[in-house]
């Protein structure tokens, strides 16, 4: 079994003017090597090179700055004591460990997505742990991951994972905050079977408030959505829980809250055009062509099309809604905006005498269209 793993910047941050919580890093270790040891093959992703650089530079939680600059050289300070932290739990253990650090641009561009994939599996393949982080001290807005949860959703489905562990700072999901409840009589409940992911349970998620990391449960919640959609189940776990991860994917009925996947998983492909891809534009369908999206699994043609927004080209990713405005499908269109604002409506067969060309009979090929909820 092939297992992400996710570990957030709380369940690493030390305290006092310790960087970090080397012991709790070690015992994440010894539970990792356990599985290892069990035949399983593992990826770390790992925040916490920011609080780390921040924690060397002595500088304290409530002052932080939150310039974007200050954060990323904070992240150069830290990435170098995180690795090594994981470097010494591990190596204790006769295990290596690699880093890898990607930013968004590995996802939507098709050539080093697949030489991101092929370098993790040879590093599986030679026993070695990858550990897996955002390039915070280069990336932009324009090719963030947001946060390290939806990074972690993304490396799930292009390691073709069969199970994402999530560890967060409490035990799963709950009906309300926990730390919130001001009415003791009714406490918030755990809840510890997903089977689907409806706005009930992302309202229960909340927001952020941890102060040290970016996401919340509600990233978590929005993380586990793009990976149960892939076919990969996912746990929100306690990670301060010695034990937690080889508990859960063991399948211990007690470890925090299990999400449970759709019936098909999407190839790696399509999922990486599903979650991957950042859509360039939208095209709105009639009736009909939704419904051989939809129910017949076919490709999209000009004449099911009725409305163009955005500006894009041949090959980038759009959106393709109903009348109504709901996302019914996304994939990689085979004309631009320009085009498809000349075909729209029209028949494959009039397509060359519209254009003076046809590059295909089809706006977005079946094989590169993805159904998205």
């Amino acid at each position: 079994m092939r297992v992400v793993v996710k570990i957030g910047s709380n369940i690493l941050a030390g305290s006092g003017s310790a960087p970090l919580d080397e012991n709790r890093i070690s015992l994440i270790a010894e539970d990792i090597c356990r599985l290892l040891a069990g035949g399983h093959e593992v990826i770390i992703v790992s925040s916490g090179a920011v609080a780390a650089g921040f924690g060397r530079l002595g500088i304290k939680k409530e002052k932080r700055p939150a310039e974007i600059m200050m954060k990323q050289a904070a992240a150069a300070v830290g990435q170098s004591a995180l690795m090594w932290a994981y470097e010494k739990a591990f190596g204790e253990k006769d295990r290596n460990v690699a880093q890898i650090l990607l930013t968004r641009d590995v996802f939507t561009e098709r050539a080093r997505y697949i030489n991101a994939k092929n370098t993790i599996f040879a590093l599986l393949s030679l026993g070695v742990v990858p550990v897996i982080n955002e390039n915070d001290t280069v990336a932009v807005d324009e090719i963030r991951f947001g946060d390290n949860d939806q990074l972690a959703a993304l490396v799930a489905s292009l390691a073709e994972a069969d199970r994402l562990v999530i560890l967060s700072d409490v035990d799963g999901l709950f009906t309300s905050n926990p730390a919130a409840a001001k009415d003791k009589t009714h406490k918030p409940e755990l809840v510890r079977l997903v089977e689907e992911i409806t706005p009930e349970i992302e309202r229960m998620a909340g927001g952020s408030t941890s102060g040290v990391g970016t996401g919340g449960m509600y990233s978590k919640i929005l993380a586990a959505k793009k990976a149960v959609a892939a076919g990969i189940p996912v746990h929100i776990v306690n990670g301060r829980k010695a034990g937690i991860i080889s508990s859960a994917v063991e399948g211990a009925c007690d470890c925090g809250t299990v999400f449970k996947p759709g019936t098909e998983r999407i190839s790696a492909r399509k999922g990486w055009i599903a979650y991957g891809l950042k859509s360039k534009g939208k095209l709105v369908l009639d009736s009909g062509a939704a419904e051989a999206l939809l129910a017949r699994g076919k490709s999209l043609l000009p004449s099911g099309i009725v409305d163009v927004e955005g500006d894009f080209e041949k090959g980038d990713p759009v959106y393709c809604l109903s009348v109504a405005g709901q996302r019914i499908a996304k994939g990689l269109v085979n004309y631009s905006s320009a085009e498809i604002r000349r075909i729209k409506g029209k028949k494959t067969s009039e397509i060359e005498d519209v254009l003076g060309y046809r590059y295909s009979g089809e706006v977005i090929h079946r094989d590169n269209l993805v159904l998205v909820k």
